[in-house]
């Protein structure tokens, strides 16, 4: 069902299973967004990234605290009961909407130097990972140059999708088409320039990795460069055909593989106090 499948696109269903015996609207709402034992949980990420906000105030703009401390309040203030009252939807729409207004407060009053790219690098690599995930969870439905067999409830679906990574006017405005499941497919992972998909996502990390070490692109001077430098020219040249020809989901999940590994570089580069071994493979 529809809240099972929220749960397999966090990767983290056997947490789940260990915590409830069901995927029920209430259980799931409660892992995902209160659950202050699960690291990925809403309440959880946005305490972390208030303590963050915290130590480094002196680098972050007022305006990005001020925002930061306001939508944890207002996570942290809600209840599951408020969320089933007023409507799932409307609460998590406001979710979406306080994370843009952040994102926004945050390119218009930071300056845009070394802190500035470390976290715009790490904003586009968990969107590549999120949209990743979201289309992995309904890989099954893909059905390869076979429209025929797709009604109401499939267009509905991957209007759903799309609609999860705030996606699906650009895809009409782009494609001039109907919802069709392996389009929407090509568009989330390999188009250049809507900012969810998974291409623009490592064309932008790479700008900013770049940038905070001054490396030219195309060349590398450390696994962290050499690593997202590889893996965005994988997506350079290659076509849905040929994500299609290995198979949705085996592509997906090396895609994921690689990119913790770009993500493990990323710390033993620069965060890391001594070398980290981690297991990383070139």
């Amino acid at each position: 069902g529809q809240w099972e499948s929220l749960i397999a696109a966090s990767g983290d269903s056997a947490v789940f299973t260990e915590k409830y015996e069901r995927s029920t609207q209430e259980n799931v709402i409660q892992f995902l967004t209160f659950d202050k034992s699960y690291p990925n949980s809403i309440l959880t990420c946005l305490a972390m990234a208030r303590e963050n906000a915290r130590t480094v105030r002196e680098i972050i703009s007022s305006e990005m605290w001020e925002q930061i401390n306001r939508f944890y309040l207002s996570v942290k203030d809600a209840t599951l009961e408020s969320i089933i009252l007023q409507g799932a939807n409307e609460f998590f729409n406001a979710i979406k909407n306080e994370s843009h207004l952040l994102s926004g407060i945050t390119d218009a009053t930071m300056s845009h130097g070394e802190p500035w790219h470390f976290g715009r690098l790490g904003r586009f690599i968990e969107r590549a990972d999120k949209t990743s995930r979201m289309l992995d969870a309904k890989h099954y439905m893909v059905i390869p140059n076979d429209t025929s067999v797709q009604g109401p409830y499939d267009r509905y679906l991957w209007s759903a999708v799309l609609r999860s990574v705030s996606g699906l006017e650009a895809y009409r405005k782009h494609r001039h088409r109907r919802i069709v499941p392996i389009e929407v497919t090509e568009f989330l992972i390999l188009d250049r320039f809507f900012p969810r998909s998974i291409h623009y996502c490592l064309i932008r990390s790479q700008e900013s990795l770049n940038a905070i070490t001054g490396s030219n692109i195309g060349t590398f001077n450390n696994k962290a460069e050499k690593f997202l430098g590889r893996l965005r020219a994988e997506l350079d040249f290659v076509d849905i055909n040929d994500i299609m020809d290995e198979g949705l989901h085996q592509s997906l999940d090396r895609f994921q593989i690689k990119l913790n590994n770009v993500g493990l570089a990323i710390y033993e580069t620069f965060f890391a106090m001594f070398p980290v071994n981690n297991g990383v493979q070139p």
